[in-house]
C-alpha cells in the first residue's frame, strides 16, 4: 500500500512524502515527486518516526499506558527480570511499545537502590569487587540486556571502588554493549565519564560540571535529560544550566524522564519538552532527541500528530505531546 503524508520528520523537515506499507513494515519512504501516481490513502499532519523515551522503569509504571501515550520505543534502566521477561515474546507485544533494557540495577554492597521500598530485591545485583563484574555483566546481557547500568550514587550511599568501576565497564565493553550510569554525588559523574562510561541516565544536577570536563564529555558522552523529575527549583537549575553547555559543546543529549519516578505525565511529558527548550535546545534539537531512525524494511512502528507544527514554541509542546503510535497495518482502518 502505497500512502502519502502531509509532512514527514526523518531526521529532518522532509514535506510530503510517500510510504510504501506492507502488512505492520515499513518498506520505504521517500519524498514524493511529480511521477508518483495517486497512492492508496492521504494522511494529514505530521509522520514521525516512533518516538523514544530513553528512561523509564517498567517495574513502576504500565507499559501499555506509555504506548497510549505516545511511546513506542522506551529504554528501561533498571527492573526485575520478571517484568522485563515477557517483552522478549512476540505475542504479548501488540499496544506495547518495543523495549531495550539494562536488566538489573548494578551496585555497592549498601548501595543505592538497595535500602529504596520501591527497589523490588529481584531488580538490584550487588558487585561487591572486581572479580564478581564480569559474571554481574553476563548475567544481564543473557538476559537480553542491550546496555548495563550502574549506580555511582555517592549522596545516598557507598559506591564502586575505582577498579570495581573499571572492571564493570570493561566487561560491558567486551560484551560489546554500552553502560549506563547513575551518577549523583560530588565527583560521579566526572568517574564514570573517566571510566569510559558512555551514558548518563540524567542530567547531572548535584554539582555545576566544570567547563572542561563538560566539554570533553560532549566529545564521548551522550547525556539522558530527566529534567522534569526535579520539579523546579534550585536542583533544576543547576542540571539545566549543565545541559544547556553540554548540548553547546556538542554533547548529544537523549529525552528521558525517568517514567516511574514521582508523579508525572504517563506517556510523552510536556514539562520534559518545555525544559529542553528552556535548556537552549531548539525544536529540532528536541525531535533529534526523542525519534528514533527507522530504516527501511526494519520498521514496525510510526507516530502522527495532527495539523501541522505550530510556529509558537509552547503551543508546538503541546501539539508534540498529543502525538500518538501508528502501527503500519492499521494504517487504512484509522485514515480511510
Amino acid at each position: 500500500m502505497d500512502v502519502d503524508v502531509a509532512n514527514l520528520w526523518s531526521g529532518a523537515w522532509l514535506g510530503r512524502c510517500r510510504l510504501t506499507v506492507c502488512g505492520d513494515l515499513l518498506v520505504s519512504a521517500r519524498r514524493r515527486n511529480a511521477m508518483d501516481g495517486s497512492a492508496d490513502l492521504e494522511i494529514p499532519g505530521v509522520v514521525f518516526a516512533g518516538l523514544r523515551d530513553a528512561h523509564v522503569h517498567l517495574g513502576l509504571v504500565d507499559a501499555g499506558a506509555l504506548f497510549a501515550g505516545g511511546l513506542a520505543v522506551v529504554h528501561d534502566l533498571g527492573s526485575p527480570p520478571s517484568v522485563l521477561a515477557p517483552f522478549a515474546d512476540p505475542a504479548v507485544r501488540a499496544g506495547l511499545p518495543e523495549v531495550s533494557f539494562a536488566g538489573q540495577f548494578l551496585t555497592a554492597p549498601g548501595g543505592y537502590p538497595t535500602d529504596r521500598p520501591w527497589a523490588a530485591a529481584e531488580s538490584v545485583r550487588v558487585v561487591d569487587g572486581p572479580q564478581a563484574a564480569a559474571s554481574a555483566v553476563d548475567t544481564q546481557v543473557r538476559a537480553g540486556a542491550s546496555f548495563v547500568k550502574i549506580m555511582l550514587n555517592s549522596a545516598a550511599g557507598p559506591v564502586f571502588d575505582d577498579a570495581t568501576l573499571g572492571a564493570l565497564v570493561g566487561a560491558a565493553h567486551a560484551d560489546g554493549i554500552p553502560v549506563v550510569a547513575h551518577a549523583e554525588g560530588r565527583g560521579q559523574a566526572a568517574r564514570a565519564f573517566e571510566a569510559g562510561v558512555e551514558r548518563l541516565a540524567h542530567t547531572p544536577w548535584t554539582e555545576r560540571v566544570p567547563d572542561e570536563l563538560l566539554a570533553a564529555m560532549a566529545s564521548s558522552m551522550r547525556w539522558i535529560s530527566t529534567l522534569d523529575i526535579h520539579g523546579r527549583g534550585s536542583e533544576f537549575d543547576v542540571a539545566t544550566d549543565n545541559l544547556r553547555r553540554f548540548r553547546a559543546c556538542g554533547g548529544v543529549v537523549m529525552y528521558g524522564t525517568d517514567q516511574g519516578n514521582g508523579p508525572q505525565t504517563v506517556g510523552l511529558n510536556p514539562r520534559e519538552f518545555d525544559a529542553l527548550l528552556d535548556a537552549g535546545l531548539d525544536r529540532v534539537a528536541v525531535l533529534e532527541s526523542i525519534t528514533v531512525p527507522w530504516p527501511p524494511g526494519t520498521s514496525t512502528r510510526l507516530a502522527w500528530a495532527p495539523g501541522g507544527p505550530p510556529t509558537d514554541a509552547r503551543l508546538w509542546v503541546s501539539w508534540l505531546a498529543s502525538t500518538r503510535n501508528l502501527q503500519p497495518a492499521q494504517i487504512r482502518e484509522q485514515f480511510a
